[in-house]
């Protein structure tokens, strides 16, 4: 029963899709849902971290959802967050990635409120504190203390196991390129531990594919 519920939400939210065979129910990925997954892989490897030679201009989404569309609130909240947008209030949300444009225009489309949304790319007059903004829309400070646990948790550079640590490292790095904006380096602290954090996946990753792909090899031998 909590299986079959939550595959229900989990299609509520546009990732799954059902599919009737009889008196079974088959479910399967959206395609939304494997593009995410494709494009996720992608973005775990080729994540650096803060954004180099920013020209200064934002990306805009303004979104009017009914108070009472839950799914379509979940879905833009998910999606925008999935592709590092900050939010600077109900119905209003940021990023300084306008290379992202064709994402948020994907996500209002799913959630069926693109005809009320409207889609800006922008610069920002000095009328306040910029940092004020970034503050605002996203928790830095949080996002900082995850990294925090990354490095300490992969500081150790010979694990017992090597295909198990680097599947662990993957997986502890995978949330990153969605819960850190990828910020220009003039809106983050000094120092910026997501810089470190970068560099020890990098190396790590490195320094345990050859062993790692042998043990795996093995296993399928």
């Amino acid at each position: 029963m909590n299986t079959a519920l939550n595959a229900s939400r989990t299609a509520a939210s546009g990732w799954l899709e059902a599919e009737k065979i009889g008196r079974r129910t088959r479910w399967r990925l959206t395609d939304s849902a494997r593009r995410m997954l494709t494009d996720g892989a992608e973005r775990i490897y080729s994540f650096t971290g803060p954004t180099e030679d920013w020209d200064g201009r934002w990306l805009l989404v303004v979104v009017r959802i009914p108070e009472s569309d839950r799914r379509a609130r979940h879905v833009v909240r998910t999606r925008l967050n999935w592709a590092g947008f900050g939010s600077l209030g109900t119905g209003l949300w940021i990023s300084p990635h306008p290379d992202r444009e064709a994402e948020a225009t994907q996500a209002l489309r799913e959630a069926g409120v693109a005809r009320d949304s409207h889609i800006f790319v922008a610069a920002r007059p000095g009328i306040a504190d910029v940092r004020e903004m970034v503050a605002a829309a996203w928790d830095l400070a949080a996002v900082e203390e995850l990294y925090e646990q990354f490095i300490a948790e992969f500081r150790a550079r010979v694990p017992g196991d090597v295909l198990a640590r680097q599947i662990e490292l993957v997986h502890a790095w995978r949330r990153f390129p969605w819960i850190d904006p990828g910020l220009p380096a003039q809106f983050l602290p000094v120092p910026w531990r997501g810089t470190a954090a970068v560099e020890l996946f990098a190396r790590r990753h490195a320094e345990w594919a050859g062993q790692a792909r042998a043990e795996w090899k093995q296993l399928l031998a």
